[in-house]
This record gives structure tokens, sequence and C-alpha cells, in this order.
């Protein structure tokens, strides 16, 4: 009978492990703004990393196709109504091609990303997954599409992962396919069953509210879906950036960086990346100048140059589902490459950036609403760059990141005051050196535990006021001396006995 419960428990064990394990599914909803194509073009070289489940075209207050029949629509939303008035009947579309014509230069670089990573998708699959989701106006959830009727279908379905909807632009769509499976099941008798089911399966990634939808129908008839709402960190990787990225990060957003790193020798994909001066005009979106070198001097945002970064302000959305060693998708306190959110007084279930999310920005020795994104952008811009060369370089020509372990764990019960040792240690398959940078991640847990490392031995002092329970989250980073120079991390939590 002992060996029979230890066997069970080992079963147990091995498969929250593999679970843990598992890529996670996604779907991404997209206006097509510019910043969702650069978006889209960084997603597919990290599409490795996760499974695209559905790529689907929505609108948003910044854009929609009208329906073909000059019929005039006011926006629910104040800022659009003040800037393009009443009665709009069509708003900078883009159109419904513009993912199929990326996928085609995706497929160009596939067999080389491919000797870097073999779980790259191709570019047939990926196309299988493009959908029309609901596009005719801002916020419209009346008709059901076929991209609509593809999210639902996976949230009803048998895999029992979770399905991460990314809103790059509005929450119709997705509003759609909840509000099409409660029409369906609403009057079954296992609808509770079902409504637990899809609660439980979908977590929503919002950059703002970029309709009125989630507000009027997801939040009030579906309030146990988790949400990540993200309406100030991602400025920092938008269009604003230069006002917002401390001045130590903005380089890697310049042109000099961007220009011979990412944008040029790297195969078509890379040249239908939209940066400022480039010369580029996106079709249907009369707002869009920044190509042209003669308008990009002395803008409301700021001055730029050629080749510099325009914005990806949806690339938060995905990159929470890459896996850094930051250990943040489950819990989004805890801060990582997405940003960092803090759950709501008002729903537990919705997640939440602004001043409650602040870290300290050590910059301007002030609470920042925007550090916990800017804090990555180094790392993330030569982790970008290290993948567009994987479009053009064979595995011993490019660079590939480092895997970081701690000997003691990382996960530590302590009790308060204690000195606690960490030793760090890497491999690195291109055979490169690693040096390593231990910080406490202080707005993460309860506090700040004191960080010293002295001829390679690191120790973590508690303080001795911290209490039973505290976590203190110390971050082992990682980076090694390849170029262009790629970091992973470990996050040590350290638990108060």
């Amino acid at each position: 009978m002992k060996n029979w419960i230890l066997l069970l428990l080992f079963t147990f064990a091995v498969a929250q492990i593999t679970a843990q394990d598992q890529p996670k599914r996604t779907i991404v909803t997209t206006d097509g703004e510019i910043d969702d194509v650069d978006t889209f073009i960084r997603y597919l070289m990290y599409s490795n990393e996760f499974d695209t489940e559905g790529l689907v075209y929505s609108s948003s207050m910044w854009h929609w196709k009208g329906d073909g029949k000059g019929t005039p629509f006011t926006s629910e939303m104040e800022m659009t109504r003040r800037i393009y008035g009443e009665n709009v009947t069509d708003l900078r579309w883009p159109g419904t091609n513009w993912i199929q014509e990326l996928l085609a230069e995706y497929a160009k670089i596939h067999p080389k990303l491919m000797l870097h990573d073999e779980r790259y998708p191709s570019a047939e699959a990926l196309l299988q997954l493009v959908k029309v989701g609901n596009i005719d106006f801002e916020g419209e959830m009346a008709t059901r599409t076929n991209g609509s009727e593809w999210i639902a279908q996976k949230l009803l379905d048998d895999d029992p992962r979770e399905i991460f909807l990314q809103a790059w632009g509005g929450t119709n769509t997705i509003a759609r396919a909840l509000k099409s499976i409660e029409e369906d099941y609403s009057k079954k008798r296992n609808w509770k069953e079902i409504k637990a089911k899809v609660s439980k399966k979908a977590i929503i990634y919002t950059i703002m509210d970029q309709d009125a939808t989630y507000k009027k129908y997801i939040d009030p008839n579906w309030p146990e879906i988790r949400v990540f709402y993200n309406a100030n960190q991602f400025w920092c990787f938008a269009y604003p950036w230069k006002r917002v990225v401390p001045k130590s990060q903005q380089p890697y957003l310049e042109g000099s960086f961007m220009g011979p790193n990412i944008i040029n020798d790297h195969e078509s994909l890379f040249e239908k990346y939209y940066s400022y001066g480039d010369g580029q005009k996106q079709e249907g979106d009369p707002n869009h100048f920044e190509g042209d070198i003669s308008k990009i001097v002395n803008t409301e945002r700021g001055s730029f140059s050629k080749y510099d970064f325009i914005s990806e302000g949806d690339s938060p959305a995905f990159l929470h589902l890459v896996n850094v060693g930051l250990v943040n998708y489950e819990d989004p306190s805890r801060g990582g490459w997405s940003g960092r959110f803090e759950q709501s007084a008002e729903n537990p279930y919705r997640y939440e950036d602004g001043e409650a999310a602040s870290d300290l920005n050590p910059e301007t020795g002030e609470m920042d609403t925007s550090y916990p994104q800017t804090r990555w952008i180094k790392a993330m811009q030569l982790d970008f760059a290290a993948r567009a060369d994987w479009a053009v370089k064979s595995f011993e020509e490019a660079n590939h990141a480092p895997v970081i372990n701690v000997t003691e764990g990382t996960s530590i019960i302590a009790a308060a005051g204690e000195e606690v040792t960490l030793n760090p240690t890497f491999t690195d398959p291109d055979g490169h050196g690693v040096w390593f940078n231990i910080w406490p991640y202080a707005e993460a847990g309860d506090g700040a535990a004191t960080v010293e490392t002295k001829e390679g031995v690191t120790t973590v002092q508690l303080p001795k006021t911290a209490k039973t329970g505290e976590e203190y989250h110390v971050i082992v980073e990682g980076s090694d001396a390849g170029f262009p120079s790629l970091t992973r991390y470990q996050r040590v939590i350290i638990t108060i006995k």
C-alpha cells in the first residue's frame, strides 16, 4: 500500500511538471495598426516558444472597415470622437491581407529558423489559423464571424490547457466568441459547468480598452475570466517611448541599433518592419507619416532619425508567454518581460498596472509606472537582434541564450535575519562564458533583501524585521559573452518561516 501511494504521488508530481513545461496556447486578435505589424514580426521570431492557435483580424477604436454600405458610425470612445468626429463610415482600415503577406516572407526564412529550433511552426500551418473576426465597426459584436467562432471552438475544446487571448486591438471579437457560447449553452443543464470551464481556460491580455466590449459585456457576464490589463507600461514600447524610456535604454531603440542589427540585411521579413524614415506607407492608413523622412523631426513625440523604433505597443502581450526564467506567467505580480501587474481590489481575477504596480526607477530615484517594463528593454532588444540573426545565419554563426540555474534551488525557506548563500551556475549552447548580476526585486515581493557578491560568492541578508510568510525575490541574471549578448534568469523566492 505504501509503495502504491508513493507511486501515485510520483505520478502526480510528474504530471504537474509536464503541465508546467507544456507550451502555452495563444490566439492573437489584431486591428492591423503599424505597431501591430511590427509586433507581429517580432511575434513570428518567438513563435517557437508557444502554440499559436489563431491569428484573427479584429477592429478597434482606431481601425474599422465599415460595412461597405456607407453606414455612418460614431465611436463610443471619447478620444476617437474628439480626433475623428462623428458619423464616420470607416477608419484607417489596413485590410485583411497583411498577416498573409508577412507569413509569405516568414516562409522564406523558416528553413534557417529550423536550424536554431525545430519548434518553429511552418508558414503553411500558421496560414490555416488566419481568420477574419468582427471588423465592420469599433466594438461590433452583434454578428458571429469566422474569427469569433474559431475562438469559441478553442475555448470549448477538450485540450485542458489555458487559452491566452491577446487583444492587440479591441476585445470585440473575443466578446462575440463568449457571447456565442452564452447563447448556445446558457439554457442547457450543464451551463454552470461549461461557463466554469471557459472562465478557467481563458486569459485575456489587453492593451488598454480599445473599445467598450470588455466593460459592457465581458466583465459583467464573465467576471471570473482572468484579465491582465496593460494601460500604462506598454507606452514605453509604443509611440511616445522617447518620453518614457530611461536614457540608458534608449540606444537600443534608436536607428543606430535597429538598422544594422534588425532591419537591414536580415531578409525581406525585416524589410517589412516599419521604422522612422524608412520610406514605407501602410495602405489604408492616411495617418501613417512615420516613413517620410521629412516629417519625423520635431513631432509631438520628439525628433527621430532613420530606422528609429516607432512602436510595438502590443509585444508585451505575447512576451508574457516567453519563458526566460522569471516565472511570471502564473503570477503577473512577479514582473517580467511583459510588465508587472497587481491584483485589482475590486476583482480578484483582474490584474492591472498603474501606481500600485510601479517599480523604483534608479535613474530618477522615484517610483515609475513604466519601469516594470523599461527595466528589461536592453535584454529584450538584444534578444530580438539575435533572433533576427537566426534568419540569416547557421547555428554555429549565431548566438543562443544560456541556461541559468541556482544550486540551492529557486524556492528557499529561511528565518528572519538569516543570511542565505546563492551559487548560480550556467550552461551555454555556444560555449560562451556568462557573467552574473544578482539583485533584489523588492516590488515583486514583500520588500528588499540585501544582496552582496564578493569573490564569486553571493549572500542574501534577510531583514530581521521580516514576518512569517513574507516573500523576498532575488533575480539571478546571467548574460553571455556572445553577440548580441543574451540574458536569462532565475528568480529565487525566499519565504520567511
